[in-house]
């Protein structure tokens, strides 16, 4: 399979990070060392370039309508430059990805899609489209780099006139950046560490990044890949489409129960009422490791009969935490919190505990 390049890809070649396949992209995995890049976004700043992701404008007054007939969460609720986390129920009780829907004012939404799913969700989305709204893959001519970390608003903000102390969480503002127009300014991450998104045209793509790296340079800000992506999220127990969820997974089991609103029809919302009323069978839990070993993805789990409960859906060592820590699905009555299963790895039955999200929480 032919992979695609992100625009900035001999940037970070000469930055010497190791390019690897990721969601049908040759995407930078690590510029220095994983936990190195992992602890400057925890502890300073840290840039993702992230411009693999997906990005559909759907415009006109039945965009909202449309809007709300796929995705599980109810953008009625949105005022003008919120951003909402939610996601594309399939007709199968399944997930077809989870997105951000952002609105810009009455009929103008921008909705981001993963990276690997980004013709499947348009097609899925146009396939329910009869009313005639306006809909455009912008996802090529987009680029999107995360900054991240406690220093990313003070180093971000001598790049803008607006005010980035008063955009709230899960909440944007387009205007002026680093020079560029029209830019989407989110105080959105994948990372739990706070700062913002900014989506830029590819055209200010390379002046925009490196703005942000001379803005940064007395703070150490470093370039982050997708090795630390990886378990950044990790700690916070933030899923990821393809490992947590997919197709055969429920909003429901995965816990996502809070970005479901039956306040409103959409896509399979009658089946997925009936599971809430009669309570899933398995869900996804966090989980750190109490022996010795690092979790990975479709490792068993086990209750200590050594029944298999469920599997390991993602798993990593946590930077902070210094021990293997992972999500997984288990059988209901395993996934309280405080309750002890087992990981096998390799043969061997580790020990661990359910735990509440983020993992890395006191």
């Amino acid at each position: 399979m032919d992979l695609r390049q992100v625009p900035l890809q001999q940037l970070h070649e000469k930055l010497g990070a190791k390019m690897v396949p990721f969601a049908g992209y040759l995407m930078p995995v690590r510029y220095s060392s994983d936990i190195e890049e992992h602890m400057a976004v925890r502890q300073g700043v840290g840039v993702f370039d992230v411009s693999h992701m997906g990005e559909f404008t759907v415009k006109g007054e039945q965009a909202l309508d449309l809007i709300q007939r796929v995705t599980s969460n109810d953008a009625s609720k949105l005022v003008d430059g919120q951003a909402q986390y939610s996601c594309l129920p399939n007709e199968q009780g399944g997930i077809v990805d989870d997105l951000i829907v952002y609105k810009k004012s009455d009929n103008d939404y921008l909705i981001v899609v993963n990276a690997s799913n980004i013709d499947k969700d348009w097609n899925w989305i146009s396939k329910f489209n009869t009313k005639g709204a306006s809909m455009k893959n912008i996802s090529d001519d987009i680029c999107l780099f995360a900054v991240q970390g406690p220093k990313a608003t003070s180093v971000l903000q001598k790049l803008t006139a607006i005010d980035l102390s008063v955009i709230k969480y899960y909440h944007f503002a387009v205007g002026t950046f680093a020079g560029a127009s029209d830019v989407v300014i989110s105080n959105t991450g994948y990372t739990g560490a706070g700062g913002f998104e900014i989506y830029v045209n590819k055209r200010d793509a390379e002046k925009t990044w490196n703005a942000i790296f001379e803005a940064g340079k007395a703070d150490n800000i470093k370039p982050i890949g997708l090795g630390a992506r990886d378990t950044l999220r990790l700690e916070m127990g933030f899923c990821l489409y393809g490992n947590d969820i997919d197709d055969n997974t429920s909003p429901l089991e995965a816990g996502l129960g809070w970005i479901t609103k039956f306040t409103k029809d959409f896509t399979n919302s009658a089946s997925l009422k009936s599971q809430k009323e009669s309570g899933v069978k398995k869900k996804l839990v966090g989980f750190k490791m109490i022996d010795k070993g690092i979790p990975r993805h479709d490792y068993a789990l086990k209750d200590a009969g050594g029944n298999t409960i469920g599997k390991v859906t993602s798993g990593t060592m946590s930077p902070m935490l210094g021990i293997g820590i992972g999500l997984g699905y288990v059988t209901t009555p395993h996934a309280s919190p405080g309750m002890e299963i087992f990981v096998d790895v390799r043969g061997k039955s580790l020990k661990a505990q359910v735990s509440k999200l983020p993992l890395i929480a006191s």
